[in-house]
């Protein structure tokens, strides 16, 4: 071997070791800054009582799930920020929104949104355009997207209203981030792979396909007729109502739900 390949190989060794290191400092300094960050985060003395009072889900759990769940809450929070935009934004608004996106993902220890950093409040309804000002301020929710991408945008309104009446089978956080889930994959096409098994995706597309011809023919439906609109808006929609009125879904498109079920394992006292 010559002298030239020699010192290649001594200088590739020494480069290799050098990104092994440094990868190994920057994975370290990520850690103790994360552990930081989460060790900063602390829920209000009240928490447990906040969710009680506004949470059905949460009252649904046995005591150890409670708990998980509450863990759960601060580590979404710590990921998280909750900012208003010109409202205040108070620690019930914090645990309402972390509650309607760890609810999605309780039986998925190791999920985290990674496409979120910051969920925008606003005092009430915007337009498309996110004005508060404009005539048409129809919208109570979205996830952002190009320059907004990572954020979501909630009306604080709507906020409350999704948990004050979990009968009415709406809940306008649970939608959303039933976006960010169908979402994480690459595609917000109302086909949540990551929820989905290989086997499951065509059963799962045809199922929506012919719910939403179904809805548009009759021109009216049990599920939220915005369901009606695309794929990606029925899934939503339809994950609002799995959440909040189970029973009657079961009952009104039961092959609908045991596909929902399947996706999301609800634990076992929180499907009653």
């Amino acid at each position: 071997m010559s002298h030239f390949m020699l010192l290649f190989k001594e200088y590739r060794m020494i480069i290799v070791a050098a990104i092994l290191v440094l990868a190994n400092i920057i994975w370290y300094v990520r850690n103790r800054s994360q552990k930081k960050k989460l060790g900063e985060i602390v829920l209000p003395p009240n928490a447990a009582q906040l969710l009680t009072e506004n949470v059905p889900f949460y009252n649904k759990l046995n005591d150890k799930n409670k708990a998980i769940f509450e863990a759960r809450i601060k580590d979404f929070l710590a990921h998280t920020t909750v900012r208003g935009v010109e409202v205040e934004v108070d620690e019930l608004d914090r645990i309402l929104v972390a509650s309607g996106a760890i609810m999605l993902i309780f039986s998925f220890p190791d999920w985290k949104y990674n496409n979120i950093s910051e969920v925008l409040l606003y005092p009430n309804s915007f337009d498309r355009d996110f004005s508060q000002d404009a005539p048409q301020r129809n919208v109570l929710g979205m996830v952002g997207d190009g320059a907004m991408h990572r954020e979501m945008i909630l009306s604080k309104a709507s906020l409350h209203a999704s948990f004050s009446n979990p009968a009415d089978g709406e809940n306008t956080v649970l939608h959303e981030f039933a976006h960010l889930i169908d979402k994480a994959d690459g595609a917000t096409d109302g086909v949540p792979e990551y929820l989905l098994s290989k086997s499951q995706v065509l059963p799962w597309i045809n199922l929506v396909r012919e719910t939403i011809n179904e809805m548009r023919k009759n021109g009216r439906s049990d599920i939220d007729f915005y369901g009606s609109t695309n794929e990606t808006e029925f899934f939503a929609v339809v994950t609002e109502y799995f959440f909040e009125r189970p029973d009657k879904l079961k009952e009104h498109h039961p092959e609908l739900f045991s596909m929902l079920e399947q996706m999301f394992h609800p634990p076992a006292t929180a499907k009653k």
